[in-house]
């Protein structure tokens, strides 16, 4: 006894004792605080029939999966009711994207791959984790979002080639296609829209990238030049699904940019353009227009020449000018042929909610509505400064990634995303209704399911029940949230 008390009190009162007493009292509290306050577990998944994605235009939720319990039943909430019907068929949907413009492939392509990698699948490879990007627009030679001005027989000042014997897609060995080629493999299927913003400038009345028109004597040579294009392409791997033969026709003032008036398309098209193609067995889709809204007499005038209709499979707009309304005057006066939408900018610094807002009223929705098979948002990245761009091209056109240090994911990614993973190629829009502030577009995909995307115009919670098949579901979304709804 006495021994154990030495013992004792030689520890108590030595100073290594004492440590090794109060590290063993603290280590039990710890013990002790793990396993009397464990972290709460996540809540086990709802049990829903109905699969929910969400975006707030205060940031707070961002194309979240909604952990909600949105069972289909007799009865509904006593808002307002959206009725889906698959009874009613409208057009096919070919895909939802972006611009893959020089600039974004440049940025990508710089980046180390344990980054591209994992972002490449997140953007274009479809399952239940990524958002499946399955539509791209490309530019034939340059943008104005590239670095320089270029095209793909770029000649001595004074000197011609209407023979093409220097065309050469090496430029796009750099950046473009090494991108391409990687998107392609995670998507074999995603279709590729080609656009130039200016011919060669030896084809041109002005000699120079900016402005200026096609010469009539150059016509054949243009025509050959798109061959060749797809041609390379495809020896590079890279199928063009269709061409646009001029990015804006009626803007002159970009850099890149060129004029052709809607007879001289017309002409170029019927005389030149489509028999290329048919002699050369293209089977590339010929597209009209690509501009704005404003005047759909453009594509109408061509649509409405017996001779340049057969090649045109359809007509493209942008929504800088006019209404999105425009696009089913041109599908009424020619439902044969095709409609798309393929550009819309996001001008930076942006304003997410009401950009979110606009852009999905207007494209995701609107244009969907009004027989578009696409909808392209503009580029896909840019640096912090909205850079590369060639000098005179757009300095604030805010990307759907900004890639510097890191990538950020801005308002395009969000609003694609709503439609792009569950809007598959293959799908046809179905018939939904507005009512009050929530305005809405339906589809039916190529799995049978049926997806509904939606959004709350106005500034308060609103309820509302989702009608199919005689039975309701009921949801609600706050003032300008978007949720797209996905059922059986």
């Amino acid at each position: 006894m006495i021994s154990l008390i030495k013992n004792y009190t030689h520890v108590m009162f030595n100073p290594v004792g004492l440590l090794l007493i109060w590290m063993m009292l603290n280590s039990s509290c710890k013990r002790n605080e793990v396993t009397e306050n464990p972290p709460p577990p996540p809540p086990p998944p709802a049990f829903t029939d109905v699969l929910f994605y969400l975006t707030q235009g205060d940031k707070n939720v961002l194309f979240n999966k909604q952990n909600v319990s949105l069972l289909f039943s007799g009865s509904g909430n006593a808002g307002t009711t959206i009725e889906v019907d698959t009874t009613q068929r409208f057009q096919t949907i070919d895909g939802f994207g972006y611009t893959l413009t020089g600039g974004s492939a440049s940025l990508l392509n710089a980046l180390p791959a344990a980054t591209l990698d994992p972002l490449l699948k997140e953007l274009f490879l479809w399952d239940s984790t990524h958002i499946g990007v399955s539509y791209l627009r490309i530019s034939i030679g340059a943008s104005d979002l590239s670095a320089t001005t270029f095209t793909y027989d770029d000649m001595p000042a004074g000197e011609t080639d209407p023979a093409l014997t220097h065309f050469s897609i090496e430029k796009e060995k750099q950046d473009l296609l090494p991108i391409l080629k990687k998107i392609v493999a995670l998507n074999p299927a995603i279709k590729i829209l080609g656009s130039p913003w200016s011919a060669p400038v030896w084809m041109k009345t002005n000699g120079s990238f900016k402005g200026g028109s096609l010469k009539p004597e150059f016509y054949s040579a243009y025509a050959n030049y798109f061959v060749k294009y797809i041609q390379a392409m495809k020896a590079e791997g890279i199928t063009i699904d269709a061409i646009t033969p001029q990015n804006e026709p009626l803007h002159g003032g970009n850099n890149p940019s060129m004029v052709m008036q809607a007879a001289e398309q017309a002409t170029f098209i019927k005389d030149h353009l489509g028999p290329a193609f048919a002699k050369a067995g293209i089977t590339t889709k010929i597209i009209a227009y690509d501009h704005n809204a404003d005047r759909p007499d453009y594509p109408l005038a061509i649509l409405n020449d017996a001779q340049a209709k057969p090649f045109v499979d359809g007509s493209a707009f942008h929504l800088y000018g006019g209404n999105i309304t425009a696009l089913t005057e041109v599908h009424n006066a020619h439902p044969d042929k095709h409609v798309y939408f393929t550009e819309q900018w996001v001008g930076g610094p942006g304003n997410f909610p009401a950009d979110l807002q606009w852009h999905v009223e207007n494209l995701i929705i609107g244009a969907t509505r009004n027989w578009s098979r696409n909808v392209l948002e503009w580029n896909l990245a840019a640096d912090p400064d909205y850079k590369p761009h060639t000098p005179g091209g757009c300095t604030s056109c805010l990307g759907a990634l900004t890639i510097g240090s890191t990538v950020t994911r801005n308002v395009s990614y969000y609003i694609i995303a709503h439609a792009s993973k569950f809007v598959r190629p293959g799908s046809v829009r179905i018939a939904s209704n507005h009512a009050g502030d929530i305005v809405t577009v339906a589809f039916k995909n190529p799995e049978g399911k049926k997806v509904l995307i939606a959004l709350n115009k106005g500034t308060a919670t609103t309820p509302f029940n989702i009608k199919f098949n005689g039975k309701m579901v009921s949801t609600s979304l706050n003032g300008g949230a978007v949720g797209t709804y996905v059922w059986n």
